[in-house]
């Protein structure tokens, strides 16, 4: 049985080239289609299952008596469970089928969110005591149980994609494609926050659980379909040599043969790799401020500005959606303009998060709220799909892709679980003022420490 389970979940051997040219050219444009749409698809959707919480905030607040700061520590169960998943479930990723891996974690996050939602109507807060505790306390903890295994099912998403991109595209294509799939997180937050906000609208907070619930469970299976791991497992040759594209660095052929076992590779790329420290480090301070619009706008807006969850939650949802657009133009211009060079367009962009940041505190006419708000996004998006994801995996090597990814993702995902708490006990201390400069401030790190990679990446070409 435990045979069975591995083989399930058991990355494909490669098999030998036997099509012809014109069976290859075919078959790799079938599939670089489906593999890209099936996992834009795929992280749509797990977003709907974990940031369906950032709209429910207030009803559930409300209705079971819980302060910004017990919801902000409820939050970051998710976000610590998703940074440590994110670096173990890379390695695991590396070495594991994509089309098992990632449906089999979409439909577990599912169950997660039912059971989530099933145990704050199972015990519900008043005077009763379970061994000597309050019902409050004891629903707090379980809640924060479910919502925990909900992140680290969660953190089974991205890595098996970053593998598959790494694989399917060339070096000369990834900072385009890379940035119109990454347009699926904002799109994913856009559809959570809109599904969210009408369920809730309608049916009670707990609704904005359940039905995203069965639709992840739908979409799992529907993706056992269509994924499949590595060109190389269809019988397919490696990327650069079907797109005929020289590299300066190692081919995937090279990197397929190369005789060192998969810990020194990660050791060479990723533990004693400077670039990826200083990446990680300037990831905490981007997911500081992702995490903290994302989650907290919501609640902000009805608190400060007095507007309706309907309203308050589609100027969220202008932010997810333009951010989309400014994920694909941070890619396209640091490819096409930059050539590869990814860390001054993140610069400029983190400057340009700052002053929206303030436009938008400063602001008292509500429909310039949803031109601010969209102007956060744009400009949260492209540091947030660079840093952390295309400038990882460019800066190691294909084997240690996925594993990349989640060593930047844990340090990301401390900033997350930072900015959720840390959010939450501001508010409580010092207010909404607080909380933005809270954001703010973490923006004007993550520029210096920008910066200094920059001055780093120039001293290192020279020499």
């Amino acid at each position: 049985m435990l045979q069975g389970f591995i083989n399930f979940f058991k990355e494909p051997p490669a098999k030998p080239v036997t099509m012809s040219e014109e069976e290859v050219k075919k078959t790799y444009k079938h599939f670089r289609l489906r593999i890209f749409y099936s996992s834009f698809i795929a992280y749509v959707i797990f977003h709907i299952c974990r940031k369906n919480i950032a709209v429910a905030l207030p009803a559930m607040g409300a209705d079971l008596n819980l302060s910004n700061t017990e919801l902000g520590l409820l939050g970051s169960t998710l976000y610590v469970t998703y940074g440590i998943g994110k670096f173990i479930n890379g390695v695991i990723a590396d070495k594991s089928n994509v089309r098992t891996f990632l449906p089999t974690a979409l439909i577990l996050s599912a169950i997660c969110n039912i059971c989530f939602v099933i145990s704050a109507t199972v015990i519900t807060p008043g005077h009763v005591s379970f061994f000597g505790l309050p019902s409050a306390s004891v629903l707090l903890w379980v809640m924060a149980f479910f919502w925990g295994a909900n992140g680290w099912f969660q953190s089974c998403g991205f890595p098996p994609v970053a593998k598959s991109l790494s694989y399917w595209f060339s070096n000369s294509e990834r900072g385009t494609k890379w940035s119109l799939w990454s347009t699926s997180h904002q799109i994913g937050v856009f559809s959570s926050v809109m599904i969210s906000g009408i369920v809730i609208d309608k049916f009670g907070w707990r609704a904005a659980f359940y039905i995203p619930a069965i639709i992840c469970i739908i979409t799992g299976l529907w993706l056992f379909d269509r994924l499949r791991d590595k060109p190389q497992s269809l019988g397919l040759p490696d990327v650069e040599k079907f797109r005929e594209e020289p590299v300066a660095v190692k081919s995937d052929t090279e990197e397929e043969k190369d005789e060192r076992t998969y810990f020194q590779i990660f050791k060479e790329h990723i533990i004693c790799n400077l670039i990826i420290w200083m990446l990680a480090i300037a990831y905490i301070f981007v997911y500081i401020i992702r995490f903290g619009t994302e989650d907290w706008l919501v609640k902000y807006l009805v608190e400060v500005k007095g507007d309706t969850l309907t309203i308050a939650s589609s100027k969220l949802s202008s932010l997810a959606l333009v951010g989309a657009f400014g994920a694909i133009l941070a890619g396209i211009i640091s490819d096409k303009i930059y050539r590869g060079n990814r860390t001054p367009i993140n610069i400029v962009f983190l400057i340009c998060l700052i002053l929206s940041l303030l436009a938008f505190a400063c602001n008292e006419t509500g429909a310039l709220d949803y031109v601010y708000a969209a102007m956060i996004g744009m400009f949260t998006a492209g540091p947030q799909m660079l840093i952390g994801g295309l400038c990882a995996v460019e800066s190691s090597s294909k084997k240690v892709a996925s594993a990349s990814i989640g060593f930047t993702g844990i340090f990301g995902y401390v900033g997350a679980a930072l900015s959720s708490s840390g959010t939450g006990i501001v508010v409580d201390k010092f207010g909404w003022n607080g909380a933005i400069a809270f954001w703010m401030i973490s923006t004007m790190i993550c520029v210096v420490i920008c910066t200094v990679l920059l001055i780093y990446e120039k001293r290192r070409k020279k020499a």
